[in-house]
Protein backbone atom coordinates (compact mmCIF):
# COMPACT_ATOMS: atom_id res chain seq x y z
CA UNK A 1 0.00 0.00 0.00
CA UNK A 2 1.23 3.48 -0.89
CA UNK A 3 0.30 6.52 1.18
CA UNK A 4 0.27 9.89 -0.58
CA UNK A 5 0.37 12.55 2.13
CA UNK A 6 -0.46 16.17 1.39
CA UNK A 7 0.38 18.48 4.29
CA UNK A 8 -1.32 21.86 4.09
CA UNK A 9 -0.95 24.98 6.21
CA UNK A 10 -4.03 27.15 5.74
CA UNK A 11 -4.52 30.72 6.95
CA UNK A 12 -7.05 31.17 9.75
CA UNK A 13 -9.20 33.62 7.80
CA UNK A 14 -10.05 31.02 5.13
CA UNK A 15 -9.76 27.84 7.20
CA UNK A 16 -13.49 27.15 7.57
CA UNK A 17 -14.10 27.73 3.86
CA UNK A 18 -11.13 25.51 2.98
CA UNK A 19 -12.34 22.64 5.19
CA UNK A 20 -15.78 22.73 3.55
CA UNK A 21 -14.27 22.95 0.08
CA UNK A 22 -11.92 20.04 0.81
CA UNK A 23 -14.70 17.80 2.14
CA UNK A 24 -17.36 18.72 -0.41
CA UNK A 25 -15.38 19.31 -3.60
CA UNK A 26 -11.63 18.63 -3.61
CA UNK A 27 -11.37 15.26 -1.86
CA UNK A 28 -14.39 13.80 -3.71
CA UNK A 29 -12.80 14.92 -7.00
CA UNK A 30 -9.53 13.20 -6.10
CA UNK A 31 -11.33 10.03 -5.00
CA UNK A 32 -13.47 10.01 -8.16
CA UNK A 33 -10.29 9.55 -10.23
CA UNK A 34 -10.23 5.91 -9.11
CA UNK A 35 -6.53 5.95 -8.23
CA UNK A 36 -7.08 5.80 -4.47
CA UNK A 37 -8.89 3.31 -2.26
CA UNK A 38 -9.46 5.50 0.79
CA UNK A 39 -8.43 8.74 2.44
CA UNK A 40 -8.13 10.47 5.82
CA UNK A 41 -8.11 14.16 6.66
CA UNK A 42 -6.31 14.94 9.90
CA UNK A 43 -5.63 18.19 11.78
CA UNK A 44 -2.23 18.58 13.41
CA UNK A 45 -2.61 19.16 17.14
CA UNK A 46 1.04 19.34 18.16
CA UNK A 47 1.41 22.93 17.02
CA UNK A 48 0.10 25.94 18.89
CA UNK A 49 -2.92 27.78 17.57
CA UNK A 50 -1.94 31.25 16.40
CA UNK A 51 -2.70 33.78 13.70
CA UNK A 52 -0.67 31.95 11.06
CA UNK A 53 -3.25 29.22 10.56
CA UNK A 54 -3.53 25.49 11.04
CA UNK A 55 -1.86 22.47 9.52
CA UNK A 56 -3.70 19.48 8.08
CA UNK A 57 -2.60 16.18 6.56
CA UNK A 58 -4.73 14.64 3.84
CA UNK A 59 -3.69 11.03 3.31
CA UNK A 60 -4.71 9.12 0.22
CA UNK A 61 -4.09 5.37 -0.01
CA UNK A 62 -3.18 3.85 -3.38
CA UNK A 63 -2.87 0.16 -4.05
CA UNK A 64 0.40 0.53 -5.98
CA UNK A 65 3.08 3.09 -6.72
CA UNK A 66 2.01 2.82 -10.37
CA UNK A 67 -1.48 4.05 -9.50
CA UNK A 68 -0.01 7.04 -7.67
CA UNK A 69 2.46 7.85 -10.45
CA UNK A 70 -0.32 7.77 -13.03
CA UNK A 71 -2.42 10.10 -10.88
CA UNK A 72 0.50 12.49 -10.37
CA UNK A 73 1.37 12.56 -14.08
CA UNK A 74 -2.13 12.80 -15.55
CA UNK A 75 -4.64 14.26 -13.10
CA UNK A 76 -2.90 15.94 -10.17
CA UNK A 77 -1.70 19.13 -11.91
CA UNK A 78 -5.24 20.07 -12.97
CA UNK A 79 -6.71 19.34 -9.53
CA UNK A 80 -3.88 21.11 -7.68
CA UNK A 81 -4.29 24.19 -9.87
CA UNK A 82 -7.85 24.60 -8.57
CA UNK A 83 -6.50 24.84 -5.01
CA UNK A 84 -3.95 27.44 -6.05
CA UNK A 85 -6.55 29.53 -7.87
CA UNK A 86 -8.97 29.40 -4.95
CA UNK A 87 -6.56 29.95 -2.03
CA UNK A 88 -3.35 31.34 -3.54
CA UNK A 89 -0.89 32.45 -0.87
CA UNK A 90 -3.39 31.65 1.90
CA UNK A 91 -2.18 28.05 1.79
CA UNK A 92 1.10 26.21 1.49
CA UNK A 93 1.34 22.51 0.72
CA UNK A 94 4.00 19.86 0.48
CA UNK A 95 3.66 16.25 -0.49
CA UNK A 96 5.30 13.01 0.63
CA UNK A 97 4.98 9.42 -0.52
CA UNK A 98 5.27 6.54 1.92
CA UNK A 99 5.15 2.79 1.51
CA UNK A 100 3.59 0.44 4.06
CA UNK A 101 6.09 -2.08 5.38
Amino acid sequence: MILYNVTVNIDSDVEDDWIGWMKDIHIPEVMDTGFFMEYRMMKMLSEGQDDTGSTYAIQYMAETLGHLETYLNTVAPKIQKKSIIRYGTKMAAFRTVLEEV
